[in-house]
């Protein structure tokens, strides 16, 4: 009975340990009231874009969604002074453009500065974190113009993607990242066996920091779909971005709430999308990238 009684004394530690982790009534009510408070402008968003003007003016506000979707997405489409649709394509376009561009250019770079020894490096990794101190968007804008201009490129997408193909945050986060999640000692491996940089790169750097890969992409298209300055000054309004449409929209139908309220619904939805598809992978990823380094 006294061996049975001493094999299970350590189960009580461990029993305790986790205890620690759950989370306490309190807890949960204060992360239910968080997520609700900010889930609730989305919610009312959507219901908004599923009523008349009529009823978005009613006091209390609908807080159900309505039967008019479909007539007020046909309105915003058939819209002759947001070119919505246009806008919405230009913004898909543009935003996994960018994003594909800075994913692969960072991770190469973050690949040859955490892993690769050559003279100045730490200068041009220092150069890169000087360009995310100063807001070179606002400060360039008007030499980025007279580039477009030279180029032709005025009214046109290229002129909103070019600018942004490069992000120092994606290059400095990929270097970090790949620094703790790839050891020297699986590169100098992959040395001794033979593989070349190339191959080091897509077979060992690769899968290792892919978790990385999905957080730089989701921020990327994230910041590159809410760009409104640079292509409000750039392109013209019969070739919007989504954001100046919607800009558009408010100009021309300022009191035309549900078309306000039914643009910024599409515009949000495709954000939406990506968190609800790919946030558990993405957290997931990280977590398992955590423990792997």
């Amino acid at each position: 009975m006294t061996a049975i009684q001493s094999r299970r004394r350590p189960a009580a530690p461990a029993a305790a340990a986790n205890r620690i982790w759950d989370a306490g009534p309190l807890t949960k009510a204060v992360l239910v009231f968080a997520l609700v408070l900010s889930a609730f402008p989305i919610y009312y968003m959507f219901v908004m874009a599923t009523r008349s003007n009529d009823e978005a003016l009613d006091t209390p506000p609908p807080l159900l969604p309505g039967g008019n979707l479909g007539d007020n997405v046909q309105r915003l489409l058939e819209n002759e002074s947001a070119y919505f649709g246009t806008g919405l394509i230009n913004s898909i376009i543009i935003s996994t453009t960018v994003t594909v561009s800075v994913v692969l250019i960072s991770t190469l770079a973050g690949f040859a500065f955490a892993k690769l020894r050559f003279r100045g490096s730490k200068i041009l990794l220092g150069s890169i974190l000087l360009t995310m101190m100063v807001p070179l968007q606002q400060m360039g804008i008007v030499p980025l113009y007279e580039m477009m201009v030279t180029l032709g490129w005025t009214g046109q997408i290229q002129a909103v993607i070019l600018p942004f193909l490069v992000n120092g945050f994606g290059v400095f986060m990929m270097t970090q990242y790949t620094s703790q999640a790839v050891p020297d000692e699986l590169v100098e491996a992959a040395r001794v066996d033979g593989a070349s940089t190339m191959r080091i790169y897509f077979n060992v750097i690769l899968p290792a920091v892919r978790p990385g890969m999905a957080v730089l992409a989701l921020l990327t298209f994230m910041q590159n779909w809410n760009e409104f300055l640079w292509p409000s000054i750039v392109l013209n309004p019969d070739n919007p971005v989504v954001q100046t449409s919607i800009a558009a929209l408010n100009q021309a139908h300022g009191t035309d709430y549900v078309m306000l309220f039914t643009g910024t619904a599409a515009s949000v939805l495709p954000l939406v999308i990506v968190f609800v598809v790919f946030g558990r992978q993405i957290v997931g990823g990280l977590m398992e990238g955590a423990v792997k380094a």
